[in-house]
């Protein structure tokens, strides 16, 4: 997954308030980046708040920032496993970009849902609930002609259980694989 987020404030701060029922409210950045805020939802004491982390952790050992985990291994990995247990997160975001095609004449490509409703990435808080990673998996399909990795994504039914779930609830959810049709398009 390269790593680009495309957040468009309206729809997805009305669709995240419909569905979730919690004031949330995101800035536009068609192009968010790593090492950048991005608005996410967490929960805490059963509630559904909204808090606004860095995407990117550089721990000492690490030469340039980390901004994925693999849903593979977050669960047992040093670096991860203590976030992944206690400190997990939805990164709402209206879609996120890929690349394909030699350097120089790369094609940029948006992947979204086609209705546009919010794309809900699974993550992961870390270094004092201020930073935070996206997990990557496996790609599906219809995704693996354009990358070798995919976020994990959460259908709406799955937020709870990743938020709230005891960890072995949240496993469960790092094996799921996306089947869900994508919107793809080409950017310009």
């Amino acid at each position: 997954m390269c790593g680009r987020l495309n957040i468009i404030d309206d729809p997805l701060s009305h669709m995240i308030n419909n569905l979730l029922g919690i004031e949330f409210s995101t800035q536009t950045n068609p192009d968010l980046r790593p090492s950048e805020t991005v608005e996410v939802i967490a929960g805490q004491h059963g509630e559904l708040l909204t808090q606004p982390l860095k995407w990117g952790i550089q721990p000492e050992w690490a030469k340039r920032i980390i901004i994925n985990a693999q849903s593979e291994t977050v669960a047992t990995k040093p670096t991860f496993s203590a976030a992944f247990g206690y400190n997990r997160v939805i990164v709402p975001c209206s879609g996120w970009y890929e690349w394909q095609g030699a350097k120089g004449s790369k094609r940029k490509y948006l992947f979204a849902n086609p209705d546009d409703s919010p794309v809900w990435m699974a993550g992961i808080a870390l270094e004092l609930g201020e930073k935070l990673v996206t997990l990557t998996t496996q790609p599906n399909l219809q995704c693996s002609e354009y990358h070798h990795r995919m976020p994990l994504l959460l259908n709406d039914q799955d937020l709870m259980d990743w938020l709230f779930g005891d960890s072995g609830a949240a496993k469960k959810l790092l094996m799921n694989r996306w089947q869900a049709e994508l919107r793809i398009e080409e950017c310009a």
